[in-house]
């Protein structure tokens, strides 16, 4: 199976840069393309997550940071506010919209985020297949329920105890936030502007109110689903 681009391109009067992330098709891991040369940021001892798994004998760099430290380096000169326009192309079509340096650049960030290699963020390689860019906050709780509800399916149908009620999801959303943490002290380091870490910042907004808005949310999209209430108990 050939590897999964996506392309994000990049442009305004003083910028133009585009990324290709290749995907392994049955992984969905991010195909590894580090710069020569790593800075000492990126290390894994740096600011390391309290609860990270991976130990500096088998992954001297933390392979999260590692995957943007090419990000971190081509935007580092952009203010987060700086208008920008966005243009991310996929096999199966091309969106494209005006917006900042830190929406754009944060909507990047999180694909590479989940399929860095990082063993919090594997959770989210599912989304990453069918990547929405610049997706809103509604679009990402409507996302990350139906992944997850998903996944519960496929446990249960392996013999597992499956989490219908989702009670289990806010844990991966805490261990989010600890990795964005990590993630943004090490750039407070590294980025001689606020474009990255305020990337970052959004990413981290999301995971911290996304477990407590998809029930509310849950009751504001249930007349969608009406027609399979109503066929189920009205057959």
């Amino acid at each position: 199976m050939k590897p999964i681009t996506i392309q994000y391109h990049f442009t305004s009067s003083d910028v133009s840069e585009v990324f290709h992330v290749n995907l392994d098709a049955r992984t969905l891991a991010l195909i590894d393309d580090f710069p020569d040369n790593l800075p000492s940021w990126a290390k894994l001892d740096f600011h390391q997550c309290p609860h990270c798994p991976l130990s500096t004998r088998t992954h001297p760099y933390c392979p999260l940071t590692a995957n943007i430290v090419s990000v971190v380096k081509r935007f580092e000169h952009l203010l987060s506010y700086h208008s920008i326009h966005l243009k991310v192309v996929t096999d199966e079509r091309v969106i494209s919209q005006d917006t900042t340096v830190q929406r754009a650049v944060s909507s990047l960030l999180g694909l590479i985020s989940a399929t860095s290699g990082c063993p919090h963020t594997a959770f989210f390689r599912p989304m990453a297949r069918f990547h929405l860019p610049l997706a809103t906050e509604d679009e990402t709780i409507y996302r990350v329920a139906s992944m997850y509800m998903l996944a519960q399916y496929f446990l249960n149908k392996s013999g597992g105890r499956a989490d219908f009620e989702q009670k289990k999801l806010s844990a991966f959303y805490e261990n989010i936030q600890i990795v964005n943490g990590s993630i943004a002290r090490r750039l407070q380091n590294a980025s001689k502007t606020d474009s990255v870490v305020n990337a970052i910042i959004l990413l981290d907004i999301y995971a911290q109110t996304l477990p407590y808005s998809i029930e509310k949310s849950f009751e504001e999209i249930r007349h969608l689903f009406e027609p399979f209430v109503i066929g189920s108990v009205h057959p």
